[in-house]
């Protein structure tokens, strides 16, 4: 332990190509697609044979041979077998709320190295059987005669068989996501047209960074693909126009396939350390992570389920004295279209910012140019536990390619939770 508090540097992260759920990444597991962007890391870092103090990280589709996943991972990777795996889950805010849990240890002397991550696959998601043939299953693997394997099947009925599917929908509304968005949009008064025109420009910028090497470091080919398979860089505003509606009909329905984020299998990494543990090392620091917050709305209650970033932000804004405008990047998970408009509306509306964030001001507008200046997870997909661990290794990125400057992260989640932290070189 240390009696002040350590800087917490982010030495880079990595990440495997990101893929539309059921195409190259079909037969993959969270386990084989987690191992490889851990083992991306070491490669770039020459961590191979190291023990790292710990790996934080974590999936949010899960079978229940998973409940081991990070130390699984560890174990499938290049890294020292004698280095602990923790598996965390806080659904989208997965791993970088395992990079802010990892930063306290750092920051107070607990440990002096760790590599956050997250992996999630929708292609190999959990099919499981109803709770009457579950527990009639374990009632058969109890019995010890044949009377009593009898007596477990007695009533069996072919219906039991039918799986119970994996949903998106939250559990306390029975909506999914795109619906609860689709409310949101509806509230704020966010356009289609707005929607596309942020989904094309996402586009445009992932491209264009793949093109000038930004990416050449980030993502690390595996699986035969070497570029994330969702970047439509032949996409057009027309194209985007013509799609059909989602989750919802009617005219004011306005979230689509191209609007909102794919299914996405993938997995992603990022290395914090002290500065002490690089210099040893020689391992340069792209950025440092000041600090982070988590919030939640009630959404049970008709506050917007995407929303809850804007209370993070907040609460971390006044935490830090810092406004909103301090910043020269802004990297904005993109769930969907909407939410981020939404997001950006929230923060620019007096009404907002007085009654629901407790301020005496609005937070106001964002310079539009430093928002995901290389696209994000429109573009690129979202992995869901991933996603966290991209953003940071992104903005690490483009904090050291600047020289020097200030960035923030805003991640929403499932239940209505929402992830932020800064980031600054």
């Amino acid at each position: 332990m240390t009696e002040t508090m350590r800087r917490v540097a982010i030495v880079g992260g990595s990440r495997i190509p990101f893929c539309r759920s059921n195409t190259i990444y079909a037969d993959k597991s969270n386990l084989d697609m987690l191992a490889a962007a851990i083992d991306a890391v070491a490669d770039r870092f020459s961590l191979a044979g190291e023990q790292i103090d710990e790996v934080m990280a974590g999936a949010v589709m899960t079978h229940s041979r998973d409940f081991n996943l990070a130390r699984e991972a560890v174990l499938s990777s290049k890294l020292s077998p004698l280095t602990p795996g923790i598996t965390l889950q806080q659904a989208c805010g997965t791993s970088l709320q395992a990079a802010l849990n990892l930063a306290a240890k750092i920051a107070t002397g607990q440990i002096d190295c760790a590599i956050a991550a997250g992996t999630d696959t929708t292609s190999d998601a959990p099919i499981v059987f109803g709770g009457k043939f579950s527990k009639r299953m374990i009632h058969l693997s109890q019995a010890r005669s044949m009377k009593q394997r009898l007596a477990a099947l007695k009533g069996f009925g072919l219906s039991e068989l039918k799986p119970v599917s994996p949903t998106n929908g939250e559990m306390r509304t029975g909506l999914s996501m795109g619906r609860h968005c689709e409310r949101m949009a509806r509230e704020w008064g966010i356009t289609r047209a707005d929607q596309d025109q942020l989904a094309f420009a996402s586009h445009q910028k992932a491209t264009a960074a793949y093109d000038n090497g930004f990416f050449d470091d980030l993502v690390t080919p595996w699986g035969g693909v070497s570029r994330d398979n969702n970047l439509r860089a032949d996409s057009t505003l027309e194209k985007l126009a013509s799609l059909r509606t989602a989750f919802e009909r009617g005219p004011d329905a306005t979230l689509t396939a191209a609007n909102s984020t794919p299914l996405t299998d993938g997995a992603a990494a990022v290395l914090l350390c002290s500065e002490e543990w690089a210099a040893e090392r020689d391992l340069p620091v792209q950025a440092y992570l000041l600090t982070g917050r988590s919030a939640a709305v009630d959404f049970v209650n008709d506050e917007g389920l995407l929303m809850a970033p804007t209370v993070a932000v907040a609460e971390m804004l006044q935490r830090t004295g810092l406004s909103l405008q301090d910043f020269d990047f802004y990297e904005i998970h993109e769930a969907f279209a909407a939410q981020v408009l939404c997001t950006l509306k929230a923060w620019e509306s007096e009404e907002y910012c007085n009654e629901r964030l407790g301020l005496e001001q609005p937070l106001g507008s964002i310079e539009r140019e430093k928002l995901n200046v290389n696209g994000s997870s429109l573009a690129v997909g979202h992995p869901f536990a991933a996603t966290g661990a991209r953003i940071m290794a992104n903005l690490s990125q483009l904090l050291a390619e600047k020289g020097s400057g200030r960035g923030l992260i805003s991640v929403c989640t499932a239940g209505g939770m929402g992830v932020c932290a800064i980031l600054e070189r």
